[in-house]
Parts: structure tokens; sequence; C-alpha cells
């Protein structure tokens, strides 16, 4: 080999492994984010469940699976705004519930989200599914009032274009449905155009496949929504195939959340309920996905993470379930809604083959407020001091890197009744006598006469039956005073303190007087 030839090679030599360190330090990223979905409903997590979800657990066997993962919230609109924003929900002008199909943004123009952090860093930034977090429709004469009304339904122009959506907010592409599957207006918006002008009215009062009354897009079905969404997905991975800058992909599921709609391929697969063949379902989509990034060999060099926003709802029919042995909530108490860990404990599997020696299993508490510094950490980006406010990188635990445990000092869960718990390593205290959402006690009769407080030991009792708050009152003082320091701190990481929006107080902060 002469001289010029000797140049040549080890110039190229330079360049491909340039080029790979820089695919290994920015990975394609895919967060999947299941609708209702319990920690049992995925086989990898429950030894009893009814059905196998292979396609999900397969994450688990190129990765991580997280089993002290929490969502921020028991209910769908705050877990997705903690979920791109880093902070906590209730540090928005939502104090408690969700927004509704035609809610004005919850997310500030001014406020980061990881899509804009990533899209500084050259990534492709895609949004796919279920919004749920407002945006503002072009109204026809005056603004209507009270829009987060479940029961209003103003006139709108749908020929024209939304604003403050997920295009406003990060994301290069958008496809998305404006909230729940049960909540009208049922239309597609595509990059803040609707693809329709609906003239349709639908309806569905069935238990399980219920939608609520509202305009319906000619080209919408409700069975149809999930495998339309998916193969926009997948179209927009294949497009990506070709690009040198990595991608970001939000694809927000729409299921197993209500309706109950399984297309008639899963119809009766899962040998438990209709709730059941619709979970088949979902393992059907990640399967898709996975299949896409496999198909344009990118699977490797991708963080693909499957979770949940929430816990199950009892729209799946737990009664029905548990006659085929099957309990989305596995061992824990309550469902979605509630402040027990049913409503706030899901699955968490992370796969990455190029950046994980995997597959293994951590107990490190993890929250889906973390994305935002773990994707800060990954690219290696410095966030302001206001944004990502209670966002702590787990990326040390991907790499399997020396770190101080825990990672979190503390994590803050919060109900649909916006009522708040904190959890610190294996105790966690509930600021509140009852469930704060949907099962019991949660009635005005249920909660007479019960403590105001309840601290469960979660690593002894894991359903939360013994409340220890009178047996441990050093430890109720310490993460009570912990938790109103993140409330009067406006954030629960390092910083300079923040404020949160609305009043400095609010209804479900009375327990800060007892």
């Amino acid at each position: 080999m002469n001289n010029l030839s000797s140049l040549l090679f080890v110039s190229i030599l330079f360049f491909s492994l340039t080029n790979y360190a820089q695919g290994q330090d920015r990975p394609n990223i895919v967060i999947i984010l299941a609708d209702d979905l319990g920690y049992g409903d995925v086989s990898f997590y429950n030894e009893n469940a009814a059905f196998e979800t292979p396609n999900i657990d397969r994450l688990a066997d190129a990765g991580v699976a997280f089993t002290s993962a929490h969502t921020t919230s028991a209910v769908c609109t705050p877990t997705r705004y903690g979920l791109l924003t880093g902070r906590y929900n209730w540090r928005s002008t939502l104090k408690s519930g969700v927004t509704w199909g035609y809610s004005g943004p919850l997310i500030s123009s001014e406020r980061m989200t990881v899509a804009d952090m990533l899209q500084a860093r050259n990534y492709e930034t895609a949004f796919v599914g279920k919004w749920h977090l407002g945006w503002d429709w072009h109204f026809a004469g005056e603004d209507p009032e009270n829009l987060d009304n479940p029961n209003i339904r103003p006139e709108v122009d749908f020929s024209q274009p939304i604003q403050n959506g997920p295009n406003a907010r990060g994301f290069g592409y958008s496809y998305a449905i404006p909230a729940s599957l049960d909540m009208p207006p049922y239309v597609y918006v595509e990059n803040n155009q609707p693809t329709t002008i609906p003239t349709d009215t639908t309806v569905n009062y069935d238990h399980k496949g219920f939608w609520r009354k509202g305009l319906t897009g000619s080209d919408f079905s409700h069975t149809d929504v999930l495998p339309h969404l998916a193969d926009k997905t997948v179209e927009y991975i294949n497009e990506q195939a070709s690009n040198s800058d990595p991608f970001f992909m939000y694809f927000a599921l729409p299921a197993p959340h209500t309706p109950i709609l399984p297309t008639s391929e899963y119809l009766g697969k899962s040998n438990s309920n209709l709730y059941g063949d619709f979970m088949l379902q979902v393992d059907g989509v990640v399967g898709q996905v996975i299949d896409a990034l496999e198909a344009n060999d990118t699977f490797d060099n991708t963080i693909l993470i499957f979770t949940s926003d929430n816990g199950a709802s009892p729209r799946a029919d737990f009664e029905e379930l548990q006659q085929a042995g099957h309990d989305p909530s596995y061992i824990y108490r309550g469902h979605k809604a509630d402040i027990y860990e049913a409503g706030l404990r899901v699955p968490f599997l992370v796969s990455w083959p190029t950046g994980i020696e995997g597959p293994f299993i951590s107990d490190e508490t993890i929250s889906t407020a973390d994305f935002m510094a773990t994707f800060a950490d990954l690219t290696g980006t410095n966030l302001p001091d206001d944004a990502a406010e209670d966002s702590y990188s787990f990326l040390p635990v991907l790499k399997q890197q020396a770190y101080d445990k825990p990672l979190r000092e503390a994590t803050v869960l919060h109900s649909i009744d916006g009522r708040f718990a904190i959890i610190k390593e294996e105790w966690k205290l509930i600021l509140w006598p009852g469930s704060g959402g949907w099962s019991y006690p949660n009635t005005e009769e249920d909660l007479r006469g019960l403590p105001s407080f309840q601290l469960y030991n979660l690593e002894k009792d894991p359903a939360e039956k013994f409340n220890l708050v009178h047996m441990y009152p050093d430890k109720v003082k310490e993460l009570k005073s912990l938790l109103e320091k993140y409330i009067e701190e406006g954030r629960s990481t390092p910083g300079t303190p923040q404020i949160n929006a609305g009043p400095e107080r609010w209804e479900q902060l009375d327990w800060m007087e007892l």
C-alpha cells in the first residue's frame, strides 16, 4: 500500500469511527405511551397474566425493565404534561382533573419541552397519537367560555388550522387526535390542519365501547384509530431511514383506554375479555414499531421506551378479568385515578441494544417526568433553571454507571382529585385519608373518622394495607416537610426557585396547615 493509499485508508477509517461514535451519542428516541394500561397487563411483570405480550416483553430482553417507575399523575393530561416538560403537572394551572377535546393549551409557549430541547440538538421530531394537552381551535364567532367543561360543544371552523398544538411545542411533524378517544371532536389534525370538516355526529353508550356524542370526521372510525395511528408512525420511521440526523418519535396510543374496540384480528384471542383482546392489539402495535425499526436497520441504535400514562381503568372490568385469573393492578392497590400504587406504578421498559449492556431489571424509582433530564444528559444539553424543574436523569441506570443512590431524592405523585403523595426510598406518605380518586375510600362517608394522612412501607407492604402514620410520626414530619419545600420552591431538583402557576395555595394543599 503506497502512502496515498495509506492516508486514504486512515481517513476513511477515522470518518467511519467518528460517524459510529456520533451514532452512539445520538441514538434515535422512540417513546410509546400507552393509555390506561396497568402494571399487571404486561406479561413480563405479571406471572399470572391471562395473556402474553411478547412484543412488549421483548423490550426487556434488549435493555432494562424498571419495577418502580411512577407516573406523575393517575390520569391522562397531567402525566402528559410532566412527560413533555419535566415538571410536575400541579405546577401548571391544572390542579386536578384533565383537559377535554375543546380545551385551550396547557403547556405555555414559554415552557421548554423535550421536543424543543431535542430539536435544538438537530433531532427530527414527530408526534403521533393522542395529544390531550389542549390547543387553540379556530372558533366561529366569539370564543366560548369554560372550554374545560366536558359537555361543551362550541362551533369550530374546521377549515382553519389549530394553534399552539404539537407543532408549536417542538414537533416538526404531528398527526394527532385532540384528546381521549371518548372525547369529541373526533377528527385527525395533521401539522395543525384538520384532515376533514366533520359534519356527522356519532355516539356509543356501550359500557366498554363508550364514547361521548360529538362531531366525527368522514375519515374517522373509532375502531380504526389505533391501527391508523400505528401506520402513521411506521410511515414516519420509514421516511427517516435516509435522514442523516436522528429522530425523536413520541407515539401516544389511544389504547387500551375506552372505547375498548379491538379489531376482528384480536377478538377472542386473549381468553379473558374485550380489554384483554385490546391489550393484545396494543402489543401488536408495539411489534409493528419494532419491525419498522429493524427493517430500517435502526432498532439497535434506538432508545425505545414503552410505558403507560397511569394504571388501568375500572372500565376494563376487573371482575370479569379476575375470572380469567388476570388483575391489571397486579399486587397493588387501586387503579386509574387513585393515589394508590396501581394508579401510578406502571410498566417501564427501555430497549437500546448498542447502548445498554443488558438485559437487567432495576428497582430504581423513576418518574415519567425524567425524560427531559435523561435526554439532556444523553445529548450533553445544559438545561436552564426554568425548565425540567422535577426531572432527574436515569441515563446512569441505563449505562450501569456508578452513581449516588437513589437517583431521586423523592418522587411526588398526584391523583385525579389533586391529592398528593410523596415517595422517599421505601416510604410513601399520602396527604389525604382516602384514594383521592375512584376507589374506596373516596366519599365523604368513607373518609369520616379516618386518619388525615397515610404512611406505608412499600418494601414490606406493597399493597398498602397497613397505615403506619401513628407509629412513625417523625417519618411523617420529614416527608411532609420535604413536599412542602418542593411546593414552595417551585422545583424538586437543585437550582434557582421557580414560581408555580396559579394561586400560591389551592384547595388540595389544605394539609399544609395540619
